[in-house]
């Protein structure tokens, strides 16, 4: 396949989700798991940024069919956006694990956010696969 700018390389390549959207997806499954619904303010505030902002970016991922909302109202998810959402949630998580079981610490965030919007699903699901031999060590 040859080489591809970071640029280009960077986007999910199934989705052709932006890093930026992909946190987004992933703050508004997080906070529909735990509140039930989020809005755009709340949103914004969960992502440190401005809520027109965080508008636009729901407009993207709306065009995209992974939300549905309506100005002033709360965010939906689409199956569309569950599924890739639960997919983020479970990334997150599973390199969570993954580092810290590899350098025996109880977190790795700053680690886990500068790598999870570059790596495959293979490659997550090796890892998973991993975790047991790592936390047995």
């Amino acid at each position: 396949k040859g080489f591809r700018p970071f640029r280009e390389a960077a986007r999910n390549e199934a989705d052709q989700l932006t890093a930026a959207m992909e946190d987004y997806l992933e703050m508004i499954y997080r906070n529909i798991q735990t509140n039930g619904y989020v809005r755009v303010s709340l949103l914004a505030q969960s992502l440190h940024v401005r809520p027109s902002s965080a508008s636009k970016m729901l407009d993207n991922l709306r065009t995209g069919g992974y939300i549905d909302f309506r100005k002033y109202g709360a965010v939906m998810v689409t199956d569309k956006g569950h599924a890739q959402g639960r997919y983020l949630l479970h990334r997150h998580r599973v390199l969570q694990e993954f580092f810290c079981a590899l350098n025996h610490t109880d977190s790795e965030l700053e680690q886990v956010e500068k790598i999870e919007h570059y790596i495959n699903r293979r490659t997550v699901e090796n890892m998973e696969r991993m975790l047991p031999f790592l936390k047995s060590l």
